[in-house]
């Protein structure tokens, strides 16, 4: 089978490995390179640095429809699509004879959109999984060729459980792989209520101590590698929180006042009380360019303890 093969971030580097492995593949497609580093050299995508030590050959038109000549020319009998980063119009989609195939890291049509993963985990899912489907027009709305569901552990991060999905998406595509080459495409129409998973903002990671304790762990597992979960400081300025844990029985009981610490734990962090009582470990935490700590020791620094406050949507508790 003639494959090409739409891809840019660490993430697709397995599926292009893999349909390197199973087919012939004509080209890789991948987003320009762009400045990184303190340098802001440019750099490749990983996609990219993988397709050149594969030998394959690579295109990064800026937009998708500048390569539609070549595709053309190329007349893959199937493209594959993993977290390219663009829509695809009609004309680019028409270049592969059987379709464009697209591995999406949900249970569709739940959370069609760019952020599938960490809009699973704001939204406190038990449930998500890796849906095969083949493009259309529309954003995520696709025939379905094949599904595999997972669960999510109450505290896996959207890193971790993308790193878990993956795997499971690269069987997926193998199967499919073989199925196509049976001649047995499925084109099963979505089914169910959809839902969105839009671009993330750095105010969808706002925490509001206000809000409920496992609304507010839910989003630091979600948004833990971009744009981190935040708090407003005193003063100006906002404090990342990279890791944070519900309560145990063992912990003190809420007071009914959102934003109060209800305790300083060496080693482990601060205890905060939240909405309706609920309460919320944060473990480490980030201040404006400065380094990782642990909760604790940033509580020590400023003086913060037991019965003291941190603000509460964007203001004094």
């Amino acid at each position: 089978m003639r494959t090409v093969f739409f891809g840019t971030p660490k993430t697709a580097v397995p599926f292009l490995r893999l349909l390197a492995a199973r087919t012939e593949v004509l080209a890789v497609v991948s987003q320009p390179d762009r400045p990184a580093g303190r340098g802001l050299a440019l750099a490749p995508t990983p996609v990219k640095a993988a397709a050149v030590g594969l030998g394959l050959r690579v295109l990064q038109p800026e937009r998708p429809a500048d390569a539609v000549d070549e595709l053309k020319a190329l007349a893959p009998d199937l493209a594959v699509v993993v977290a390219y980063g663009r829509l695809l119009a009609s004309d680019v989609l028409r270049t592969a004879r059987l379709g464009f195939l697209n591995v999406h890291f949900s249970v569709l049509p739940q959370y069609r959109g760019a952020a599938p993963v960490q809009w699973a985990l704001a939204r406190g899912e038990a449930r998500t999984g890796v849906t095969l489907f083949w493009l259309d027009e529309g954003l995520d709305t696709g025939p379905v060729q094949s599904v595999r569901e997972a669960a999510i552990g109450l505290d896996e991060d959207a890193p971790a459980l993308l790193e878990r999905l993956t795997p499971l998406g690269v069987g997926l595509l193998d199967e499919a792989l073989a199925e196509l080459a049976a001649g047995r495409a499925v084109r099963r129409p979505q089914s169910g209520e959809a839902s969105p998973a839009p671009l993330i903002r750095r105010e969808d990671a706002r925490l509001d101590l206000s809000r409920p304790a496992r609304e507010l762990h839910d989003r630091v597992r979600a948004f833990r590698a971009w744009p981190r979960a935040w708090l407003e400081r005193r003063g100006g300025g906002s404090l990342r929180v990279l890791r944070a844990a519900l309560p145990g029985p063992e912990d003190p009981p809420g007071t009914g006042r959102p934003g109060r610490v209800l305790r300083v734990e060496r080693g482990r962090g601060i205890l905060v009380e939240c909405a309706s009582r609920s309460r919320l470990w944060l473990l480490d935490v980030q201040p404006e360019g400065k380094k990782t700590l642990n909760a604790a020791e940033f509580a020590n620094g400023l003086r913060l303890a037991e019965g003291d406050f941190l603000p509460v949507s964007g203001s004094e508790a």
